[in-house]
């Protein structure tokens, strides 16, 4: 297989066709994105020659991100193999097969019993960043590319501050504690993300509120669960993107169909990655259920066919994906279902992407 792909005239840009998918409007050829470990850039690298545009190159149309710059309370300084962010949230470096993992060994809520811990807690403050650089380069990139700005996820942020199990169990054990610390992140992520949409007004395409609410086997909490403690918080984020005329994609891992229903009527315009191997993920089910009021990012299956498949087996997979999710020719986005990993073969993500361009047209 070539290094490069044979190049055509296309009638679309990058920002265009993105654009256009997530409108439900018509499209040139499929559009594309990719999610990727640190290990996997660097084998494109190896392959493609440093210097090349990697995404160019594959035909990738992605998205071009702009964010503010954290300038708050200084962070403790921690091992060459460890990080901390301004949650509070600490990580190690987890070798694994391919390469290796920020695994989460601190949560720094996970002993708070009481108000008055939170209160004790160094909140994040919307003061803490500056925002005086982000319109430039939005400006910038939507010359060629759809802008995207900001991630809100209360529910994941309150398994990063508490712990997974606990998190799971404290809407159960304490919903008035559980009540306040989502009441807190959530109005945090509200000033600061209108913070940065007031800042890049008229120029930010794309933003994510998103949660992983799924896992393998179905949700991880139930859906009356998630319609007292998240839900209305996610309806006042959805709102808040709306209100500056910004899509919303929603990102849930595994089996969140019971959720979709939801999510739908608050007001998604994207939901990333389709998992479709877990359960009430079917691709043509949800496609004809839901393909009229949100595009489907992701898909290519990345358990099975991508690390472990051959060259043909992920052409077919991306056939099956764009036969589903593309079925009246645009509302599809395709990309790995999540994070391509370190032990996926060169040949198997070169496979992904010529197929999308030589076949996803129109």
């Amino acid at each position: 297989m070539s290094k490069n792909l044979t190049l055509t005239a296309e009638s679309m840009n990058a920002r265009e066709r993105m654009l256009a998918a997530i409108n439900h409007q018509p499209v040139d050829r499929i559009p594309t994105d990719i999610w990727a470990t640190s290990e996997v850039w660097a084998n494109l690298r190896a392959h493609f020659g440093e210097g090349t545009d990697i995404k160019a190159a594959l035909h990738i149309d992605g998205f071009i991100g702009t964010h503010p710059e954290y300038i708050g309370p200084r962070l403790p300084v921690l091992p060459a193999d460890e990080s901390v962010d301004y949650w509070g949230v600490r990580c190690k470096q987890i070798s694994h097969a391919g390469g290796t993992y920020n695994e989460q060994y601190f949560s720094p809520l996970a002993s708070a019993r009481t108000i008055d811990d939170l209160d004790r807690y160094a909140w994040p403050r919307v003061e803490w960043f500056d925002y005086s650089k982000m319109r430039a380069k939005a400006e910038e990139g939507r010359q060629t590319h759809a802008v995207d700005c900001g991630y809100m996820a209360p529910f994941y942020y309150h398994n990063l501050l508490r712990g997974l199990e606990q998190s799971l169990m404290d809407p159960v054990e304490d919903p008035e504690l559980t009540h306040e610390i989502v009441r807190r992140i959530s109005e945090f992520f509200l000033a600061y993300h209108r913070r940065m949409f007031e800042e890049c007004a008229g120029l930010i395409d794309l933003t994510q509120v998103t949660d992983d609410l799924g896992c393998q086997t179905g949700p991880l909490i139930s859906v009356p669960l998630y319609r007292e403690f998240y839900a209305p918080w996610h309806k006042k984020m959805i709102a808040l993107a709306h209100e500056f005329g910004i899509k919303v994609m929603h990102h849930d891992d595994g089996g969140c169909r019971p959720f979709i229903p939801l999510l739908v009527e608050m007001g998604i315009d994207v939901l990333n990655p389709v998992q479709w191997r877990c359960p009430g993920m079917d691709m043509r089910e949800l496609k004809a259920e839901f393909g009229k009021q949100i595009c489907f990012h992701g898909a290519v299956e990345n358990q099975e066919i991508l690390p472990f498949g051959t060259p043909d087996d992920v052409r077919a997979e991306v056939r099956h994906c764009i036969k589903a999710l593309a079925s009246d020719g645009t509302g599809y986005i395709l990309a790995p279902c999540h994070n391509l990993q370190g032990i996926t073969p060169i040949a198997n993500i070169l496979a992904m992407y010529e197929t999308a361009w030589t076949e996803g047209r129109y």
